[in-house]
């Protein structure tokens, strides 16, 4: 089967389509939003968009665990939606997870001795920082509030 290339399938869909959210503004505001699974930052644009792009990177609360979960598209399988994803599920501290998703969206490798760097996983580097970005966000909504007492401010 062949694939269809993704400008054009982000010139068909960028106007129309179930995802939009077309309530700020009457539908002419400047910035559009979109509720795709695959979209990081939920901006309607070719770069985020989970539909257009056959990479894409996705950062969701895990259902139920205390945990982040990770997904990448794989390009091999753009015709069986349900097994196209790679799903790895983040339970470790934030600065550990920070680490394994920039690994994962683009890791560069640096070679002090022969001041090279090397690319070892050039997936969607574009979106490393959005990436991280939400998974900021999502960790400190996951972190549990320590309880006891409060302390009272003693100064006069």
């Amino acid at each position: 089967m062949t694939t269809v290339p993704g400008q054009l399938v982000w010139e068909i869909v960028k106007r129309n389509n179930c995802f939009l959210v077309k309530q700020f503004g009457r539908g002419n505001a400047k910035v559009q939003f979109s509720k795709e699974t695959n979209n990081l930052c939920n901006l309607n644009s070719y770069k985020h968009s989970g539909l257009a792009n056959k990479k894409t990177v996705t950062i969701q609360v895990a259902d139920k665990e205390q945990g982040v979960v990770l997904g990448t598209t794989k390009t091999k399988k753009q015709n069986k939606p349900k097994l196209s994803v790679n799903k790895s599920v983040l339970k470790k501290e934030f600065p550990r997870m920070a680490k394994a998703v920039a690994n994962q969206v683009h890791h560069a490798l640096d070679l002090l001795a022969f001041n090279l760097v090397v690319v070892v996983n050039y997936y969607r580097p574009d979106l490393k920082k959005a990436a991280l970005a939400r998974l900021s966000v999502i960790s400190k909504g996951l972190r549990v509030a320590k309880s006891g007492p409060k302390r009272r401010n003693r100064q006069a």
